[in-house]
């Protein structure tokens, strides 16, 4: 599995998200700019002894990033899509992309692609979950769905 974040802005969530990746095998792929910096000790802290294993790519831009593989299966978290991410069929080495914490996936992205939408079921009086809970919750959805292959 892949899981993508699109100009990430908060170190912790990033972390969070990188220790998950360790764990389950995932490819963590950030896509510039980046709110925080690499070398940041929240991040290194919200990952604890796990950031140094991170499988992590760095790209410089969303086309940068997209030209890299053509034949990829990307699908975009939003709070714009009524499609739930329990209902697609996930394979094992898919893409589960998610934007910035304070404005999400750019709606530009999100119109051209609306099949590969996905969202997480929340009652409306929150704007959306936690970036890093949202991130393990579709994660671990994809992954039992391919009976937890982790591809070691």
């Amino acid at each position: 599995m892949n899981i993508v974040l699109y100009q990430p802005e908060i170190p912790y969530n990033t972390g969070n998200i990188g220790r998950s990746c360790v764990l389950t095998n995932t490819h963590l792929h950030l896509i510039k700019p980046l709110g925080f910096s690499l070398d940041e000790k929240q991040i290194k802290r919200s990952g604890l002894d796990y950031w140094h294993s991170v499988q992590l790519t760095v790209w410089e831009s969303f086309e940068e990033f997209l030209a890299s593989d053509p034949n990829m299966r990307l699908f975009y978290a939003t709070t714009k899509t009524k499609q739930r991410y329990s209902d697609v069929s996930y394979k094992a080495n898919d893409y589960i992309m998610f934007g910035p914490e304070s404005r999400g996936i750019p709606e530009e992205i999100l119109k051209k692609n609306p099949e590969r939408c996905i969202t997480i079921p929340m009652i409306p009086m929150g704007r959306s979950l936690n970036l890093s809970n949202s991130a393990a919750i579709i994660l671990y959805e994809a992954l039992r769905q391919v009976d937890f292959d982790f591809g070691e």
